[in-house]
């Protein structure tokens, strides 16, 4: 299979700020130059803010209409306007478009579909500027972007009504098909914007459509909500016995990326590709809507808590200290000074109290003394390589530790209580149950969670415990039909699996799905920061150069912003698509989650997610790669000022950019949903070096952030060894603070039975397995299975009810005499074959 990234590509530069095993060590730098600019840095991330950012399906609605275009594309703005007005005026006398009644609209769209249809490319690409234009909000008539906006949606709506999308999805397969553009594009040097002219119009306005009918009011008439209704089927669903849109969209990506299709505006087709399985599949709110009903029609209990509500209560923590705030004069002391002073270690934890969310104490933090093993290590002068300095070696630069009982008084005010219900498995209660009984009685009861003869007292509060937070999800009540399924097939008959969007979209992604995520992953890495500029690397700037390159300096740094932008926006739909898709399917059946996962993973997805995060993330959340007055719809209403350093920078105060902070967080629950209760992913996190790359994104001061990366520590903290673990308690202190327990999970001491690593290949062996039972047991169903019923009996076969189609009766007796009649039968024949 073909990898998008080389395995090692995640842990390229893991040494340079972090310990991944928690062994490996560095001298402190040397110097006061140095430790100048390391303390510059730490000051730099400890005084970021907390970050303003509420997570949602997207951005609001003008940000969503705004990246489709690229600042290069500007000047289409005024020729689609052009346009429009020439064809409005041969049909129109006297009036403007928001001046005709509605019906008027409605015979003038009709028209420009009518002329649409014709053989001159030249003239069909003019006629769909002009319905490109109308589908912009015919800017040239409003005052305002608000108006701007408000007739974009409404033109959209009135432009579904008469049919345009489907007229406008006829011309897409024929630009898909067209193979005198792939090959014009295939012979040039290089690929610019025109190349891709007529497939950027139809794809901008299918977006448009999408976007504007995708997006709910309350002020909605009941004919818009059932004209939404409508799209959504239409889009779900096989029409026409045509494929689902959301797989012409993937075919394009795959294209693209195979190299047949250079010229295909690929930021277009990601962003049509991901809104058009929000709109059909239902985003995340809608997600957890759909969770409860299908747990209240398995007779499972409800949820206990909903997850992005607990997240949005959240607040950001500090991001640890790299450095101390220590004095010139005690820069790099002599390890035999530091043995000297160990006493008044615990002075300095007032400095380090920075991930505390509660302003309080640190819970792991204990006043015993130093064991032997603590003053060898300490004793060496090194660091470790995360960066974190040894709380235990540093001088005291703070007053006299205070006394006892004021120490017991601040540890009164402990935190009212953690944010997530605790949970637990079966098999966690079946393993603790294993030990009990292995350690009292000396044997075991297999699966029996209810015996608990011979155990004594505290074991039986600690089953009830347990049972009271046990937690069944929709996955393991699937993987338990599954068996029964496979074990007993004839008893418990076919499954009836029902026709919803989601199953229809996996049904026809099922047998081309490797290569779409392939493709998917190889446009994530040529869009991410850390990537390096290859020669056979995939063009994905083609629908953002221009022909005519840039020749002033100006025109450069407004060239290298959009390309910057271009690029944010690819990352932002990829991330956002495949995070849409992992937890609709895992909804729907637990298998087609693994399926997806698993080729994921295979094309080493892991790697690269590592690969995004090993850059300065706070720079990344924090870039400035766009130009409000640029924006549409502001460049529509307003003139384009005039070129200068100060235009290209004025109106963006944000202190963060959304749209990277969204991607982040997307790419960290991707990782996440990849790896969670997998031993062999999760090594793959320690193998690349994950931690000191994903401790690093904690400076960005987000609690959803925060809180995915500290999971993804939480699963990978018992590998790392005793060392990583003793010097970084403040994440460890984190973890415990923001992350659900599991109530016997002892991620914070190693103690690991099932991490064996001659099991990592068979558990993903296991899983392929089961993955492949599912898929040929649901969808390959051959027509000579040995388990099919025949039906033996003349009478009741000749006897069967036959749906003929409704022209049949008319050319019935025309059928007969050509095919019966006329046709001379060879008995002999007929019956040796017999």
């Amino acid at each position: 299979m073909e990898d998008p990234v080389a395995p090692g590509a995640g842990s390229s530069s893991a040494n340079s700020n972090g310990n991944g095993g928690g062994k490996g060590k560095q001298a402190a730098p040397k110097g006061r130059e140095a430790f100048r600019s390391q303390r510059r840095e730490s000051e730099g991330s400890v005084d970021c803010p907390t970050l303003e950012f509420e997570y949602g399906d997207a951005d609001g609605h003008a940000a969503e209409l705004s990246e489709l275009y690229s600042y290069t594309e500007n000047l289409e703005f005024t020729t689609n306007r052009r346009c429009f007005e020439e064809d409005f005026k041969t049909q129109v006398q006297g009036k403007e478009w928001l001046e005709l009644e509605e019906d008027a609209q409605k015979a003038y769209v009709m028209g420009l579909l009518d002329r649409l249809e014709v053989v001159s490319r030249e003239r069909r690409l003019k006629v769909a500027r002009a319905v490109l234009y109308l589908a912009q909000g015919t800017f040239g008539e409003c005052d305002s972007e608000v108006d701007v906006l408000h007739w974009s949606r409404y033109n959209c709506f009135l432009l579904y009504q008469m049919g345009t999308f489907s007229a406008f999805l006829e011309l897409l397969h024929m630009e898909i098909d067209n193979s005198q553009a792939c090959s014009s594009a295939l012979r040039k040097p290089a690929i610019s914007i025109a190349d891709s002219t007529e497939l950027r119009v139809l794809l901008s306005i299918m977006y448009l459509l999408v976007e504007n009918i995708r997006l709910e009011r309350e002020t909605d008439s009941c004919r818009w909500r059932t004209a939404r209704e409508t799209f959504r089927t239409e889009l779900s669903f096989s029409m026409h016995n045509e494929e689902p849109f959301a797989l012409l969209l993937f075919s394009m990506v795959t294209k693209f990326c195979s190299g047949l299709a250079p010229h295909f505006p690929i930021k277009k087709v990601l962003l049509l590709l991901w809104k058009v399985v929000m709109f059909t599949l239902g985003g995340f709110e809608h997600l957890q809507v759909l969770k409860v009903k299908k747990r209240a029609e398995l007779g499972l209990p409800p949820l206990a808590e909903d997850s992005i509500q607990v997240v949005k209560s959240m607040r950001a923590a500090s991001p640890p200290s790299y450095t101390l705030d220590l004095g010139e004069s005690q820069l790099a002391p002599p390890p035999s000074k530091l043995r000297g002073r160990r006493g008044s270690r615990r002075q300095l934890l007032t400095k380090q109290d920075s991930l505390d969310i509660y302003n309080e104490r640190d819970l792991f933090k204990t006043e015993e003394p130093a064991t032997e093993e603590e003053e060898d290590s300490a004793g060496d002068g090194e660091r470790t390589l995360d960066g974190e300095l040894d709380l235990l070696e540093q001088d005291p630069l703070v007053p006299p530790p205070p006394s006892q009982a004021s120490l017991s008084a601040e540890r009164v005010a402990f935190p009212k209580g953690l944010p997530w219900a605790p949970k637990v498995r079966q098999k966690d209660i079946e393993h603790f149950l294993e030990m009990s009984r292995n350690k009292f009685i000396g044997f075991t009861l297999g699966q029996d969670t209810d015996t608990l003869v011979g155990l004594p007292r505290p074991i039986h509060e600690s089953v009830k415990t347990l049972k009271q937070h046990k937690y069944i999800s929709i996955a393991d009540v699937q993987i338990k039909n599954e068996e029964d399924l496979e074990k007993c097939p004839m008893s418990l008959g076919e499954e009836v699996v029902p026709e919803t969007p989601c199953e229809i979209l996996y049904q026809g992604m099922l047998y081309s799905l490797p290569q779409y995520m392939i493709a998917l992953l190889k446009i994530l890495l040529a869009a991410a920061p850390t990537s390096k500029a290859k020669t056979d690397s995939i063009n994905i700037l083609a629908d953002v150069l221009p022909e005519e390159m840039p020749i002033t300096v100006l025109q450069s740094m407004k060239l290298g912003i959009d390309v910057n932008r271009h690029k944010e926006i690819i990352v932002k739909s990829i991330s956002a698509l495949l995070l849409l898709l992992l937890k609709h399917f895992k909804l729907n059946h637990i298998y087609q989650f693994e399926y997806v996962s698993q080729h994921l993973v295979f094309a080493n997805c892991i790697p690269l997610i590592l690969k995004f995060f090993n850059q300065n993330i706070l720079s990344y959340i924090t870039a400035k790669n766009s130009i409000s007055v640029l924006d549409y719809p502001c460049c529509t209403i307003q003139d384009l000022p005039e070129l200068t350093t100060e235009s290209l920078e004025a109106g963006d105060n944000n202190q963060f950019c959304w749209r990277n902070l969204f991607s982040c967080i997307n790419l960290l629950r991707l990782l996440n949903k990849l790896t969670k209760w997998k031993h062999s992913r999760t090594m793959m996190l320690v193998v690349f070096k994950s931690a000191p790359i994903l401790k690093r994104a904690l400076k960005v001061k987000q609690a959803m952030l925060q809180l995915y990366v500290l999971k993804l520590l939480k699963i990978q903290t018992k590998y790392l060894g005793r060392q990583w673990r003793k010097s970084n308690m403040k994440t460890m202190s984190a973890i415990y603070q923001k992350v659900r327990h599991r109530m016997n999970d002892d991620w914070a001491y190693g103690n690991d039975i099932d991490a064996r690593p001659w099991d990592f290949q068979a558990e993903e062996c296991t899983l392929r397995a089961n993955i492949e039972a599912f898929n040929s047991r649901r969808y390959d169903k051959p027509q000579d299975s040995e388990f099919s019923p025949v039906d033996n009996c003349l009478q009741s076969v000749l006897g069967q009810r036959l749906d003929l189609p409704e022209d049949f009766h008319y050319s019935y007796e025309l059928w007969l005499e050509r095919e019966v009649f006329s046709q001379p039968i060879c008995w002999e024949e007929l019956l040796q074959s017999h």
